[in-house]
């Protein structure tokens, strides 16, 4: 199996470099007080429930940056129970101390996501879902590269990347060109084949009108219950054989409402709820005694 590292592209260790120096500005006076003696230390997963350990690669290169060795004892995407010995790192005691809170932070809020989006999935699941669960393009800045990788560890889409990786046209879009029809045929005109075109609508005659006009994706937004439902059936049985396309649904998805919402004629549920504001997994990195 392929590691999800792989998916990681070529400049993402600079960024790793910018967090370092975002830390540590000037001196360093914690690191004076312990020296360069060479030490090691226990990452623990803690918390009070199970955990998906995600954001490996990132830690990792964290700690090389600063000439520390770690080695894991779990594999990423897998499930710990609390409390477990997730990693050892070996290094010079400054060192350690100087990645310890960058490294647990980013941790944290990436095993955080790829758990959320792992209950979310499975979840679906139960209820019978067997279409797409995909997070949102709703993440903090400067930090995307981090939230995408952990809604793939933990096992869901993660949506499109950025403004450039696929054609969505939203409301504001759409009234500063007059129509849904108008502004589908000006991003093809600059879009091309190549780009999916995910358009949202608010009703049954919008999203009708983006169908005919050639959209890819059909979000009905904040629809739910009996209105998603009929809407989505009656247009697929409207342009069965006519027109491909999926339904997206998406706007205020929780845990607590997903089975309202988890209708088989929708193709892709899309929620913020796996990296907005979710909890942190907690982790700890314990320098040892040396014997």
């Amino acid at each position: 199996m392929n590691s999800y590292e792989h998916l990681l592209p070529p400049s993402w260790k600079t960024q790793i470099i910018v967090w370092l120096a975002e830390d540590t500005p000037s001196f360093d006076y914690g690191g004076y007080v312990v020296g360069e003696a060479e030490r090691e230390a226990f990452l623990f997963g803690k918390g009070n429930e199970p955990a998906v350990l995600a954001g490996v690669p990132f830690f990792t290169e964290i700690f090389h940056q600063l000439e520390c060795q770690v080695e894991w004892h779990f594999k990423e995407g897998e499930t710990f129970q609390p409390v477990k010995h997730v990693a050892t790192v070996r290094g010079k005691a400054r060192h350690l101390l100087i990645g310890e809170r960058i490294a647990l932070n980013l941790l944290a809020r990436c095993s955080g996501i790829a758990t959320k989006s792992k209950r979310i999935k499975d979840l679906a699941t139960e209820y019978g879902y067997k279409g797409i669960i995909a997070g949102t393009r709703k993440t903090t800045p400067g930090f995307r590269l981090v939230e995408k990788y952990g809604m793939i560890v933990g096992g869901i889409d993660p949506h499109r990347h950025d403004l450039s990786s696929m054609i969505m046209l939203k409301d504001n879009h759409i009234w500063s060109c007059g129509s849904i029809t108008a502004a589908i045929q000006q991003a093809r005109s600059v879009g091309g084949f190549s780009l999916l075109l995910d358009v949202e609508v608010s009703s049954e005659a919008e999203a009708d009108e983006a169908i005919d006009a050639g959209a890819d994706i059909v979000m009905l937004d904040n629809m739910e219950g009996d209105q998603l439902m009929s809407v989505a059936r009656k247009l697929k049985e409207k342009w069965a054989g006519k027109r491909k396309f999926l339904f997206e649904s998406s706007g205020s998805i929780t845990e607590a409402n997903l089975h309202q919402r988890v209708i088989n004629d929708i193709d892709i549920l899309s929620t913020s709820a796996v990296h907005q504001s979710v909890q942190h997994i907690d982790f700890s990195l314990k320098i040892q005694v040396p014997k």
